[in-house]
């Protein structure tokens, strides 16, 4: 009997369950998972598969299977081995993966609900079954169940994205960004969580612009916000009209005159932007952003650097730690040929945001000019990598929102 025990207890060690491994397969279109899912032993039953040797052969059988890609093999050793031991909380964990992996959605449903009823406490189950529902379609049940997973299991970044999908299908928009906001706070450099929360925002906004058109279509603010959700689209030109006619309609409103120059400098027409930069501080004189983009402004037009310099400091002495006030400030010091002072600056901008391209170019430049080549030479190498990651980062991107439409799209 006490080889039997130790038998026992090899294969319960043998085969420990990873919960994360299914959320992850789950999660990236059900991937093969990392061999070996476990048989876990219930002691109540374990005479029952003592005396029934069935039980470890269809576990091996189905493992075997799994493993050669003979994903049908493995579902039907699955079968077989509940079949003999219907008892087995964690063969249905196994067999609703494998039926998730294969898309068969509502029978994963199925076999992961009967694992939960004999073992509740089964995270990875219950985290599949959400998806389950998800893939499924029912988007009510599915939020129930990655709710619960979540209160047992808070920082699951997996279950969370799905229950942020889900959200959106059931149109708690609001949900929905809490739950982004909280993903992209663990995982600041995850363009999916960012990509995510910038539609649930515009979607906001555009249900915002839907109430204001109610209470009346032309108003300074639906104007203003039309403006903004245009803008977010990269549609400058509208934004351009909105924003005019919101000027037009309250030409002292705080703010009004700050979009209209600030699309003005996104479109690289400095002059115009300077113009209505300068009449939104004429209003609000504290907006450090307008200081800022008007020595920016003069800067892009090489015009006196000297005015640039006061027009960043001021935006620096309102928010010190707008690092790209800093960044100009340091350009603005190298074209006055006061190259140690700039490094100063660029050196200050660079704890603060380390990854920026531009401020280790401006640091070469200004090392070079001191006579520092092999200092000019680190930041130069620093500069090149860091604009190759970030053109690899965009592809990267481009491909998470073509895998993300295809996933969040509805199902045929």
């Amino acid at each position: 009997m006490r080889s039997g025990d130790a038998r026992l207890n090899s294969l319960r060690r043998k085969l420990s369950l990873k919960p994360s491994v299914f959320l992850r397969f789950c999660l990236t279109f059900f991937l093969p998972v990392v061999a070996g899912m476990f048989l876990y032993l219930y002691p109540a039953h374990a005479q029952e598969r003592r005396e029934d040797p069935r039980v470890q052969q269809l576990y091996s059988e189905a493992k075997a299977a799994e493993a050669s890609g003979d994903l049908a093999g493995a579902v039907a050793k699955y079968e077989s081995l509940l079949s003999v031991s219907p008892r087995l909380a964690a063969a249905y964990n196994n067999l609703g993966a494998l039926y998730l992996r294969t898309h068969e959605f509502k029978k994963a449903v199925g076999v992961l609900e009967k694992g939960l009823e004999l073992d509740a406490k089964m995270s990875s189950a219950s985290a599949m079954l959400g998806i389950a529902l998800y893939e499924s379609g029912d988007y009510g049940a599915a939020r129930t169940r990655l709710e619960s997973t979540l209160r047992s299991k808070p920082n699951d970044d997996h279950a969370e994205l799905f229950l942020a999908n889900d959200l959106i299908k059931l149109g708690d928009l609001s949900s929905a960004a809490s739950h982004l906001e909280r993903l992209a706070s663990r995982q600041p450099k995850n363009q999916e969580v960012w990509y995510l929360l910038g539609k649930v925002h515009m979607k906001l906004s555009e249900q915002a612009l839907a109430h204001l058109n109610e209470i009346d279509p032309d108003s300074v603010w639906v104007h203003q916000i039309s403006g903004e959700i245009m803008e977010s689209m990269k549609n400058y030109d509208g934004a351009l009209l909105e924003y005019r006619r919101a000027v037009e309609m309250a030409p002292r409103q705080p703010g009004v005159h700050y979009l209209l120059g600030n699309a003005y400098w996104a479109l690289a027409s400095w002059s115009d932007a300077v113009n209505e930069l300068k009449a939104e501080l004429a209003i609000d004189p504290e907006n450090c952003a307008a200081h800022w983009k008007i020595g920016n402004a003069m800067l892009e037009q090489r015009l006196d650097p000297t005015q640039a310099l006061a027009s960043i400091d001021k935006a620096l002495e309102l928010c010190p730690k707008l690092v790209q006030a800093k960044v100009d400030r340091g350009r603005a010091l190298i074209r006055m040929e006061r190259n140690s002072e700039a490094i100063t600056d660029l050196r200050s901008a660079e704890k603060i945001s380390p990854e920026e391209p531009t401020i280790h170019f401006l640091l070469g430049q200004a090392l070079r000019s001191l006579g520092r080549t092999a200092d000019a030479k680190v930041e130069m190498d620093i500069f090149t990598k860091l604009e190759e990651n970030a053109r690899a980062a965009s592809a990267q991107h481009a491909k998470q929102v073509l895998e993300n439409k295809a996933r969040t799209s509805p199902q045929n």
